[in-house]
This record gives C-alpha cells, structure tokens and sequence, in this order.
C-alpha cells in the first residue's frame, strides 16, 4: 500500500505509525484477503479483536477514575453506551474508516463500507493497530480523543428509546414509529422514522436501519421536548 495512503487519517487521529503494515491490516476485510488468493494477507479480525478488549479496559478504567460517585451497575451500562455499535459506527463515519477500508468487489458493492457492523470492527481493529504500533499510551490518547468526551450526550443518544418510553408512560402516551421513506439502493438504505405520541407528531429520524433511525427519532424527540 502507498505510505501516502494513510496521511490525512494519522493528521486527524493525531498519530503516525511507525510500521504503515499495521494499518493496511486494520482495514482489510476478510472478504478483500480472501478475494486475493495469489498473495496471504491477513484481514482485520485478530486486530479487531485484540481492539474490543483494550477498548474495555480503557473505557472502564477512565470511568472507575472519573466517576467516583457511580456504582458498578451505573458504571456497566455508562460504558455499554459508550462501546456500543450506534456510537462506534458513528465516530468511525466521522473518521472516514470506510473510504480506507479493502473490500471485495461484491462486499463493496452490497454497501460494506458504510455497514454500521463494518465500521464498529474498524474502528476497534484501528485501536488494535494503534496499540501494536506505539503501545497503551497512544491507544488510551485515541480512546480519550474520540470516545470518552462527551459523555453525557453519548449515554443520552444510546437511552433515548427507553427515556422517550418512560416520558410517554408518565404523560399516558402512546409512543409509535411510523416509517416515512425507505431511500436509496437495497445495499446502502436511509430510513426516515417519525415519532408518533398519541396522535401528536414528533421529531424525525434518518439511519441506515430501522433501529437506528428509530433512536435518532427518539433522541431528537427527546431535545426538543427539553427545549
């Protein structure tokens, strides 16, 4: 691969590596290694899962030091929010991991790059990387950069089904999601979601699944119900 290839990423991730090979390993699919059968290359999964398990243990170690005052059941489903696919997907979008990512033809064609499941492995098998290339330090600083800030909102976004569910029950509502639009080709769908309270209109949602324009419907609901 170009080392040129990788320059506007480690400028935004605010790392440069050492040894360009283990980015090329965090970005290749299985699919894409296994498509390549004149040359072995490894594909992402042993970084991805090398990435999960640092992943948690920086995450809970920053919440044990931070939040003090929560118990561990808080701290459990503080750091769920954190981890989860919606919000990893989302920070992997942010950095493009996508547009570095090796696929097959037929993966790339069906939307492999812009799969919420995709992305949340590549940005874990990007931190697995970080950590073979410069150790803990550089992974807890990419951890901390784009994950553990803005904490509040993240838990926020992940509960917002469940909260706008509470505030429906409270006010004796009937909370519905009503789809709108279904847009685009089948391997690379926007779904347009609606909340319905009673007969009351609510905030709308776009995602590329069901679920996760639902949760963006529900939190949007939710802001402009506190606005």
């Amino acid at each position: 691969m170009s080392q040129n290839r990788y320059e506007e990423l480690e400028q935004v991730i605010g790392y440069s590596f050492i040894e360009k090979k283990h980015l090329d390993i965090a970005f290749t699919h299985k699919s894409y290694a296994n498509e390549k059968t004149c040359v072995k290359l490894e594909s992402y999964e042993r970084y991805e899962y090398l990435g999960d398990a640092i992943l948690e243990f920086l995450t809970s170690e920053y919440l044990f030091n931070n939040y003090p005052e929560k118990t561990e059941g808080e701290l459990t489903k503080l750091r769920a929010s954190l981890v989860c696919e919606a919000t990893l997907s989302k920070l992997a979008r942010d950095l493009r991991l996508g547009y570095y990512g090796l696929f097959s033809k037929g993966e790339r064609n069906t939307g492999g790059q812009n799969r919420d499941s995709i992305l949340c492995d590549m940005f874990e098998s990007l931190l697995g990387a970080i950590y073979n290339d410069g150790g803990l330090e550089p992974a807890r600083k990419f951890v901390e950069t784009f994950l553990l800030t803005d904490i509040e909102h993240k838990q926020l976004f992940y509960d917002a089904k469940s909260n706008l569910q509470e505030y429906a029950q409270k006010h004796e509502k009937q909370l519905s999601y009503i789809i709108l639009e279904e847009r685009g080709p089948d391997h690379d769908k926007e779904y347009v979601v609606q909340v319905m309270l009673n007969e009351e209109k609510g905030a709308l949602g776009v995602g590329h699944n069901r679920k996760a324009a639902e949760q963006m419907a529900a939190f949007n609901t939710l802001n402009s119900l506190r606005a």
